[in-house]
Order: C-alpha cells, then structure tokens, then sequence
C-alpha cells in the first residue's frame, strides 16, 4: 500500500477559515476516491494532520490530480504551512509513529 502523510498549519484567522472550506471537500473526495484503502484526521501539536492509505502510488496521485483536492493545493501557499511525505509500507503506521515519520521525513511547503 502507498501512506500518505499531510500535516498543514493554517496561516491566520483568514487562512483558517479558507484552509476548512478547502480541506472539507478534499477529505470527502479522499473517502470515496478509487484505491482510497483509509482516511483519518487528527490535530497534533497544532498541525492539521491526514493520514491516507491508498491501493497504490498512481490511485493517490490520480486522486489529487482533480476535484477539490486540487482546487485546496493551487491555494495552499496563500493559507497554510506544512509538509507531506509519502511512502510504501506493508501496515498503516499508528497516529504517533506518522506524526514521527512527518517531521523526520516529510517535504516543507
């Protein structure tokens, strides 16, 4: 399976109130997109977190490609900080061990 991995810091009142109206309907198309194996969301250490589980590389690229996720990442420089990392595993790392792999590993944006 391919993990992915998003820990986002909305950028003020404004950027907050964008960031949910983004991340709202981005996360429903997650949930019912093809491949989509697990969706979860979580805040740690203020970070508005994602964990995503998908079939495979191309079902989690076809996925953000379009619809509202692409609509959140063409605004992501005008309302949040964060990064993203994902990879190949056998299991689903638990919500811990991601936030862990996160800051280690992940890309800043």
């Amino acid at each position: 399976m391919y993990v992915s991995i998003t820990g986002l810091k909305p950028k003020g009142l404004i950027g907050f109130f964008r960031f949910w109206t983004l991340a709202i309907p981005a996360f429903q198309q997650a949930q019912n997109a093809k491949g989509n194996l697990h969706s979860s969301v979580k805040k740690i250490n203020g970070h508005q977190c994602t964990l995503t589980a998908w079939e495979s590389r191309d079902a989690m690229l076809e996925f953000i490609r379009k619809g509202p996720h692409l609509k959140a990442m063409k605004a992501f420089n005008r309302i949040a900080t964060g990064k993203t990392f994902g990879y190949e595993a056998e299991a689903l790392p638990n919500w811990n061990e991601a936030f862990t792999i996160l800051q280690e590993k992940g890309k800043m944006y």
